[in-house]
């Protein structure tokens, strides 16, 4: 079916496009909800006449739109066993309490409900997955969580990976709303084949496989149940499939809790176009003739303000205006995009690349997204607007491989490793050589407040400023007995001059003492008594 509405498409498309040509510059108005509903009626009605209807079977009349209304056909897919529990009851409470806020998720869900309501379908999955983006995201294809989590589906940066959707500087696709739902129900159908249970699918979908596997193996150890009410398991998963179930229960009887739901028509809202050619996105908006929000919120992947013709890109739009955005890229004669690359060499501020460049800096960062007290790694690529003799789109080598890297923009450092030779607080050792201790602390991974002799201490110097020497041991002062008399002070590392009345027999031992002070006023000239030898010890005895 998807191949057919394609080729009908294109046959649509260029039969508006032979209609005759329209102004360059003439942009044509959003279409009313009428032509497009008779625009994809039509569609719909020639697709089905061209399927075999065996009449024994199948009704022609069914062909024609089984519900007038989506959520009627969502219904009627629910596959998954109704949980009843206390949370349940809760969470139906809290939506039926804020009718406002069920109406702004459900009014942006109708936007993308057919396309998810068909994919699963197709899958032969339960329908009851297609609400599963208003306990994600509320259906905001621009959501991102703290743990990084983008999109409808809110896919983290490595399971989005798993499941092939490109990150890059030019798109994200775990925010394409075609390429986002793809790798979600193939991440679910991988889930329900691992467990055999939707609920701890959806469990697993929040959580995690592996601690969902491990929930489940502690329960055996213990011999409980491993369902998914019976298993430990965070607040946030344990009223995950409950908040589910609370949707599934207000789309089911809206009247039931007091809310209203908009009506959604059952056939596509939007169609696929392409082109080769690179184009602004404010350009694209307005060939189709849409406003800039509407157009973003269809288009949320494009990362940069560029869309590049080298990547094949798949741009969504509504009916009519795909046909107004096809005739009128076809008679535009003005740039398409206005915007190139330029690749960095050597590390560099965004503001000298500015004026090297003779482009705005503030420009240049908010476009690529620049933080302030950042410069750019060389090897980097980043989004510049283009001279008024450049025309060359942006090449498929760039489009692949460009990366954009930072780093805080501080002087350039050496590295040093420092033998310390005295004992020292952390903060005097910072001031000398003009660091902060904060950073002393950080380069040795260290919490302490002192620094022993022989410690090795590693610095980051900028380039070019004066190191001063680590200064030596302290010196601390001896006097010699002899030198006592006269009140002679020598120090550590020296030696003490021999008097005439130490060259006796006294050992080395006893000709010199460590003091902190010495005073030859304050000395007894009398040498003090000889401590008492073991020998002497043992005669007492």
């Amino acid at each position: 079916m998807r191949q057919i509405l394609s080729a009908l498409l294109v046959l649509t498309l260029a039969a508006c496009a032979s209609q005759g040509p329209t102004a360059p510059n003439s942009l044509s108005s959003l279409p009313s909800a009428s032509k497009q509903q008779a625009v994809a009626d039509t569609i719909r009605r020639t697709a089905a006449a061209k399927e075999t209807i065996n009449v024994d079977k199948t009704s022609v009349d069914s062909l024609a739109g089984r519900d007038a209304d989506l959520w009627g056909r969502i219904r009627g897919g629910f596959q998954i066993p109704d949980l009843q529990s206390d949370l349940v009851d809760m969470q139906v409470s809290w939506y039926a309490q804020r009718p406002d806020y069920v109406e702004r998720m459900t009014g942006r869900s109708q936007k993308y409900l057919y396309h998810i309501v068909e994919e699963l379908e197709q899958r032969h999955m339960p329908t009851e997955l297609a609400l599963l983006p208003f306990i994600e995201s509320a259906f905001n294809p621009q959501a991102l969580s703290v743990a990084k989590a983008a999109g409808m589906w809110q896919f983290v940066p490595g399971t989005g990976r798993d499941y092939k959707l490109k990150q890059n500087m030019w798109q994200d696709d775990r925010r394409d709303v075609l390429a986002s739902t793809s790798a979600a129900l193939d991440y679910l159908t991988r889930l329900h084949d691992m467990f055999g249970d939707w609920h701890l699918a959806l469990a697993a979908y929040n959580w995690g496989e592996g601690n969902v596997q491990r929930a489940i193996a502690r329960n055996e150890a213990a011999g409980l149940p491993t369902d998914y009410e019976s298993l430990r398991m965070p607040n946030e998963t344990r009223n995950y499939v409950p908040k589910l179930q609370a949707v599934k229960n207000i789309v089911a009887n809206p009247q039931m809790y007091g809310l209203t739901l908009p009506e959604i028509p059952n056939h596509p809202y939007f169609v696929t176009v392409t082109t080769a050619r690179d184009i602004d996105v404010t350009m694209a908006s307005k060939l189709a003739g849409m406003p800039m929000e509407e157009f973003r919120s269809l288009n949320p992947s494009f990362s940069k303000p560029v869309i590049l013709g080298a990547t094949n890109p798949q741009i969504l739009l509504p009916f009519d205006n795909a046909t107004a955005f096809q005739r009128n890229l076809k008679t535009y004669n003005g740039a398409l995009s206005s915007w190139t690359t330029y690749t960095v060499t050597e590390r560099s501020r965004p503001a000298a690349i500015a004026e090297k460049i003779g482009v705005d800096a503030d420009t240049l960062m908010s476009v690529n997204r620049i933080p302030a007290g950042m410069r750019l790694k060389p090897g980097s690529t980043i989004v510049v607007p283009r001279n008024d003799d450049d025309d060359e789109d942006i090449s498929a080598d760039v489009a692949e491989s460009a990366v954009l890297s930072v780093e805080p923009d501080v002087p350039d450092t050496r590295r040093m490793v420092i033998r310390v030779r005295r004992q020292q607080s952390i903060e005097t050792f910072a001031d000398r050589y003009d660091v902060s201790v904060a950073q002393v602390r950080a380069w040795n991974r260290t919490r302490r407040d002192a620094i022993m002799p022989g410690q090795v201490m590693v610095l980051h110097v900028p380039y070019g400023r004066a190191v001063p020497a680590e200064p030596g041991p302290v010196r601390v002062q001896t006097v010699s007995a002899s030198s006592r008399n006269r009140g002679g002070v020598t120090k550590i590392g020296t030696s003490a001059p021999e008097s005439k009345s130490s060259r006796g027999g006294k050992s080395a031992g006893t000709a010199s003492a460590k003091v902190t002070k010495v005073s030859s006023k304050s000395e007894p000239k009398a040498a003090a008594p000889a401590p008492k030898t073991a020998t002497a010890k043992t005669k007492k005895k």
